[in-house]
């Protein structure tokens, strides 16, 4: 017996437990169709009535309907994707999980390249392990968006940067998404020397050509640590050549946005540190499209300070904390900070910024800053009675960090409470001032 579409969770109240579904049960057909993973799952019971062919877990098979209002059953399966996950199966040269130090955990090495994902969750995927059959399967059941990795439009550079003969599709296959209605996130991960200057202008051309289907792009820089031993040698961003990269998007801001109504493509922050210019206004990124990918966080947040200030008003909280940043976004976090005591009398934050020397390189971001750095460089700091860390250095929905370092390993390390806290401006103020700020 396949068991890969056992029900692991019935969600109360929903149409799954009112029809008498339990967890255990085993779920063999819908409609008459067998379903081998989540987006078939969703596709066959997006239907006005849903019939169940269902092994209960007391060995009796019963056949239950269910008259759908078009919401989700409220049923959660034991695998979530049903079927297994689809593993990468490039070799791409700005890959950053092979540049990770050994050691770490065993899952954290895995590489998915899953467009299932890419719908549930919205990772990026580079395509190149579909058939056409898993192609026109998407088209058949409407899966859209889809975050697409793209890197660059031109075949044979991307089947040199992907070490994968089947990476030059890649436009194929977007066109017929796009001839199909189905819409489309794109991200360009840039190397210097390889995707960008001519061949960025190339790419951000033929991905314009697209829109609507194709909704926006995002422009990161390669991430390098030090552990590249045997890989491609690449060469990071520097504040020049992060400049000629601000200055090329945004000429392509500017017309696009009077031909499509749109800027369409959006760089990451880190560009803009780089280059030491400032980072664009929330507006200019047009609703964030984007913030999933990173793009855009500190232009959202600042919109939110800047709303947040306003209705903290003038107080008085004596006290002292601490906010732990990654390199990068120190002087940014330095400013919220300084900003946030002007107006709150008594409060004393101490910003203290970690050099990554877990991944070495030059990975500054705060996401990738593990508890082992953090405990070894404020061991003897003065951090107050709370410290304070961006939710992103924790795995999601884990309280441990990417060295496998636990929270409370690190609140007992440092001698204080250390809490999270998300890329929010109104969630900054008030977990650093203790004030619940009235809307």
């Amino acid at each position: 017996m396949d068991k890969r579409t056992v029900v692991g969770y019935v969600e109360p109240e929903s149409y799954a437990e009112e029809a008498g579904l339990e967890a255990g049960d085993i779920i063999l057909s819908l409609n008459g169709n067998e379903f081998y993973d989540i987006l078939e799952y969703r596709f066959l019971t997006s239907e006005s009535e849903v019939v169940l062919d269902v092994l209960k877990t007391n060995g009796d098979r019963e056949e239950i309907t269910i008259e759908n209002d078009y919401e989700d059953l409220g049923i959660e399966f034991e695998n979530s994707l049903i079927d297994k996950p689809q593993h990468c199966k490039n070799k791409c040269i700005f890959c950053f999980i092979d540049q990770l130090p050994e050691g770490m955990r065993e899952t954290v090495y895995f590489k998915d390249d899953d467009t299932r994902l890419s719908f549930l969750q919205g990772n990026y995927v580079t395509l190149t392990n579909m058939s056409d059959n898993d192609i026109d399967r998407l088209i058949k059941m409407r899966i859209s968006p889809i975050n697409i990795s793209v890197h660059t439009t031109n075949s044979d550079l991307r089947v040199e940067m992907l070490k994968n003969r089947n990476a030059g599709r890649i436009y194929e296959i977007m066109k017929k998404f796009a001839d199909n209605n189905i819409y489309m996130n794109c991200q360009i991960v840039l190397c210097r020397d390889y995707n960008d200057g001519d061949e960025l202008d190339r790419t951000i051309n033929d991905l314009a050509n697209l829109h609507p289907y194709v909704e926006s792009l995002s422009v990161v820089p390669v991430g390098l640590t030090a552990h590249r031993k045997g890989l491609c040698e690449l060469k990071a961003y520097d504040a020049r050549s992060s400049y000629d990269v601000v200055r090329q998007v945004e000429e392509w801001q500017t017309e696009l946005l009077e031909e499509l109504g749109t800027r369409f493509v959006y760089l990451s922050d880190e560009f803009y540190i780089n280059a030491k210019l400032p980072i664009p206004k929330a507006e200019e990124y047009e609703g964030f499209p984007q913030i999933e990918n990173g793009v855009g966080l500190m232009a959202s947040m600042s919109e939110e300070f800047d709303a947040g200030l306003k209705l903290f008003g003038k107080k008085r909280k004596k006290k002292t904390v601490s906010v732990i940043t990654g390199e990068l976004a120190y002087k940014y976090i330095l400013g919220l900070c300084n900003r946030l005591t002007e107006v709150c009398e008594g409060l004393n934050i101490k910003v203290y910024p970690i050099k990554n020397e877990f991944f070495g390189g030059g990975v500054s971001v705060s996401g990738l800053v593990v508890g082992k750095d953090i405990i070894k460089q404020l061991e003897d700091k003065e951090l107050g009675e709370t410290a304070f860390i961006p939710s992103s250095m924790l795995r999601a929905e884990e309280d441990v960090f990417l060295d496998d370092v636990t929270l409370d390993e690190l609140c007992n390390a440092l001698g204080c409470e250390v809490v999270p806290i998300n890329s929010d401006g109104y969630e900054f103020i008030e977990k650093i001032t203790g004030v619940e700020l009235e809307f």
